[in-house]
């Protein structure tokens, strides 16, 4: 699935809706996660940074729902990248037991805070991503670049190991003059790594992301406690509030 999709249709006035999607492809993303590609006939499209919910009935009625943000959407298919957690109700099945062919339930594109929008500010933009949260961030990256938008783009990404990095080789891809990767490897980094090993500190988000006086508008996305916590570098790194959005994650 190419990174370089055509512009998303905006979808701000768009009801939600439910939707059958057809599995068309599920393959690993890490150890612990899949990438599945959905095929959605009745998808009205998507802005970058929405979610979906899927929903999952057993045989006796019993129904559980969890969110999970949009990858990548083109002309009716949609990319999730879906992480199995400890004790998960839906995302073991999701990672583990989905096959190409079978229906799954969706509800969208849901939300319309955590979005970025082509042509709606030249101030440039910082990504910030721990783990699966780089996923909504790589849709924005993408929409970006369909966009041949010149808007300034920088992601840092705190990630385990290589193993552990959604969507290397799209971002890989992506990369250029407008969009930088800065990987943050906590546990262990790739041969011939020259930077430290280890989790994201205040100064190596500083020295890593774009100057408080440039004002960039930043995205945060990753668990509660590392979004809190880079939120909180970044205000004391002296950002303002109003340029800080945080998405969080911790469903099962």
């Amino acid at each position: 699935m190419s990174a370089q999709a055509a512009p998303l249709p905006r979808t701000r006035h768009r009801r939600p809706a439910w939707h059958v999607a057809t599995v068309v492809e599920t393959r690993p993303e890490t150890p612990n996660a899949v990438r599945l590609v959905l095929d959605v006939p009745t998808w009205p499209g998507n802005e970058a940074g929405t979610h979906v919910d899927v929903r999952l009935t057993a045989p006796d009625g019993y129904q559980a729902t969890r969110s999970y943000s949009v990858a990548t959407s083109d002309r009716g298919r949609v990319v999730l990248g879906i992480e199995e957690l400890p004790d998960g109700e839906v995302s073991p099945f999701l990672v583990r037991e989905v096959r190409a062919g079978d229906k799954l339930e969706i509800h969208g594109p849901l939300g319309s805070y955590f979005l970025w929008r082509p042509g709606q500010s030249n101030r440039p933009v910082q990504l910030i991503a721990g783990g699966s949260g780089v996923v909504p961030l790589h849709a924005m990256a993408a929409a970006h670049a369909a966009a041949s938008d010149s808007t300034l783009f920088r992601l840092v990404y705190s990630v385990r190991t290589p193993a552990h990095v959604y969507f290397r080789d799209e971002l890989a891809a992506l990369a250029g003059p407008s969009f930088t990767v800065d990987y943050v490897y906590t546990r262990q980094a790739p041969p011939g790594w020259g930077g430290t090993v280890g989790r994201l500190t205040r100064d190596s988000l500083a020295s890593t992301t774009i100057a408080p006086h440039e004002r960039p508008r930043i995205f945060v996305c990753g668990s509660t406690r590392f979004a809190e916590t880079v939120a909180a570098w970044l205000l004391d790194l002296g950002h303002s509030a109003r340029d800080i959005l945080t998405e969080r994650y911790g469903g099962k």
